[in-house]
């Protein structure tokens, strides 16, 4: 795992390329490297930032350079040792044992079409001497990073967004700003700085001398879900356990020490019990809460089920209690994570990364991407309930609603999760399928987030819904549980969750791998029709059935724990103060695009207890750190470039 950044027929490109790759340091820190060559009247720079994972001699270093052929790359390759051995088998000799050498030789082969038999993460650019072509790469389900900004001729791109401001003079861009709001991240689609731009999953981007840019695309998730609901018809019936169990063996290929995340739930445990049968002894990682916060919110004992699973499978596991001054980690992390990201669980990631990090271990597979893949959150049970809650008589879902509204979510001393659970869905119950699916995890109505930002956005508003809306219903799946997977890791996944974990654990100096979100897993998952993913009231329910081959029943079907923080807890004590200052006198108020009168009767239903906006909350604090760094002395705004 490694930072990468480039210049191609940019000015200054070797030290702004330098600049980037400087920026890039806390991705790699275990070395360096730059590489330049001539292009037309320009020239194109690499950067490189080291994790050594694979490889750990300077034959792995990088940029890596081979009779014409330089690549600077992020990632890992799991079927690197298949490649090779083709590759040899072909008569090409390898000076190291490193997956970046097996990537640049099967590139000089096959060219873009080595792309479709990657099985991995990675995100690269490589460069011919001999045609001065660019090409820019990344991974099928976008797990690794890359963003570029295009002017001119020219290009710049980098692993991390922050690199490029800091390179090069960006400014906010309000439509995404107002899509993080909605969302509490920044869709893939769109990216927080307006000349800048994210690298879609699964495609390439060619630049040549002349100037001409070719987009290609060599995967594509649509398809694969059609491909599964024509499997399924036909009858196929994956191996999930099999499948399952052969990524997470792939993930373990390292050269250095590897542990798992362990969080007691189904996902974190099925990983790590598969991992400590093909590494015994491995080392898990866990997390707690403050006894006061843990109560507070109700949260479940997830530490409980954690040293079951640890003591059944020889793991040696690490508890870490989570009592973070949150006050210094919010600036912190809302400059490593890149963009707006309103998901307390970044900083779960980061501490227990930075945690292994410390004890020497540089690489952690996480159970990430099963609920998207498999339907097991709360929200994919609960769209299947709005449908047959819609059947209810009018009068009695009124009745229902108006005394669910008259609950508190909260009082002095504890909140109330189920009330919480409950109002949140009758947010959504009685919408239509894809408005529904949307709301169930979005922050805010259309009413409730034109009434909260500057008024001249109303259109962005329409834009953002729309472009969501059209995302959802691009495919010809006629199973719903499929297709909230489906809009699920098409957005969700790589927008939110793969996105916090890149930066967070990238922050610590550390790699995070997603055995779930594996080319093969997905392809599985894509064929088990919604009725095996959701049987009665059990989400996941295929995952369990494969997981109940080597875990306890116990662990299985557990109630479902939450990879969170306990945000009403710390809004109630250590985050009021900040709440109000920025309400009042926070950069985003006096800029116009967020109303003060909006917020400040969005803390007073949460301090009253009789509504959570806990999370609304904590997202317009990320926000505001955000833009404050973003227009830090620059004198920009989101209403100057509206």
């Amino acid at each position: 795992m490694c930072g990468i950044a480039g210049t191609y027929r940019w000015p200054d490109g070797k030290v702004v390329t330098d600049r980037l790759t400087d920026t890039l340091a806390h991705r790699g820190p275990d070395g360096a490297g730059r590489y330049g060559h001539p292009v037309g009247d320009g020239e194109v720079q690499f950067g490189h930032r080291r994790l050594s994972i694979i490889d750990l001699s300077e034959t792995g270093a990088q940029p890596m350079v081979s009779d014409g052929l330089a690549l600077t790359y992020n990632g890992e390759i799991y079927n690197a040792p298949e490649l090779r051995a083709e590759l040899e088998a072909a008569g090409v000799r390898f000076r190291g044992t490193s997956d970046t050498e097996v990537l640049l030789e099967a590139w000089r082969r096959w060219g873009t079409d080595c792309l479709p038999r990657l099985r991995g993460m990675f995100a690269f650019g490589i460069f011919d001497e001999r045609t001065g072509e660019l090409v820019l790469v990344r991974d099928q389900l976008g797990i690794k990073p890359l963003f570029l900004l295009r002017r001119g001729g020219g290009l710049v791109f980098a692993s991390e967004l922050k690199a490029l401001a800091a390179a090069t003079s960006l400014c906010p861009d309000p439509a995404a700003l107002v899509a993080s709001l909605l969302y509490y991240w920044v869709p893939d689609s769109r990216c927080a700085y307006g000349d800048a731009e994210k690298l879609p999953p699964g495609s390439w981007m060619r630049f040549r001398p002349d100037g001409q840019v070719e987009r290609g695309r060599y995967w594509n998730l649509k398809d694969v879900a059609s491909e599964g609901r024509d499997r399924a018809r036909a009858g196929e019936r994956p191996d999930l356990a099999a499948i399952v169990d052969e990524s997470t063996k792939r993930h373990l290929l390292s050269d250095v020490p590897v542990a798992t995340f362990l969080s007691g739930g189904l996902d974190s445990s099925y990983l790590t019990a598969l991992a400590a049968r093909h590494q015994p002894g491995i080392s898990a990682y866990t997390i707690g809460f403050r006894a006061e916060d843990a109560k507070f919110e109700a949260m479940p004992d997830d530490l409980r089920y954690a040293r079951q699973v640890a003591a059944r499978f020889g793991v040696d596991l690490h508890e870490i209690e989570i009592a973070p001054n949150v006050l210094d980690l919010l600036p912190r992390m809302t400059y490593s994570l890149d963009e707006p990201i309103g998901d307390p669980a970044a900083i779960n990631t980061f501490l227990i990364c930075t945690a292994a990090r410390e004890a020497g271990v540089k690489v952690m597979l996480s159970g990430m991407g099963a609920d998207e893949l498999f339907a097991g959150y709360r929200k994919h049970l609960a769209n299947l309930i709005a449908l047959r809650y819609q059947r209810v008589p009018r009068p009695v879902r009124r009745g229902v609603s108006a005394t669910v509204e008259r609950l508190p979510v909260a009082t002095s001393k504890r909140g109330l999760r189920s009330v919480r659970f409950a109002k949140r869905f009758l947010s959504f119950a009685e919408l239509p399928e894809e408005t529904a699916f949307r709301r169930s995890y979005t922050m805010y109505d259309r009413a409730e987030l034109l009434g909260l930002i500057d008024p001249d956005l109303a259109g962005t508003v329409d834009d953002v819904l729309t472009e969501h809306a059209d995302t959802y219903e691009d495919n010809d799946l006629d199973d719903f549980v499929n297709r909230m997977c489906l809009g699920d890791a098409r957005m969700f996944l790589p927008g939110l969750n793969l996105t916090y974990t890149d930066r967070s654990s990238m922050a610590a100096s550390t790699e995070v791998r997603v055995p779930y979100v594996d080319v093969e897993v997905v392809k599985a998952a894509f064929a088990i029709p919604g009725e095996r993913k959701i049987v009665g009231r059990q989400g996941k329910a295929v995952l369990k059935e494969a997981a109940t081959t080597i875990l306890p029943k116990e662990i299985v079907y557990r109630p479902k724990g939450l990879f969170s923080a306990p945000l009403r807890a710390w809004m109630s004590r250590d985050l009021a103060p900040l709440v109000r200052e920025v309400i009042n006198e926070g950069e985003l108020v006096r800029s116009g695009f967020l109303r003060r009168d909006a917020l400040q009767r969005l803390a007073a239903a949460d301090a009253a207890g009789q509504s959570d906006h806990s999370k609304h909350l904590w997202h317009v604090l990320t926000l505001e750190y955000w833009y404050r760094e973003a227009t830090s002395g620059s004198g920009k705004s989101t209403r100057s470039t509206a």
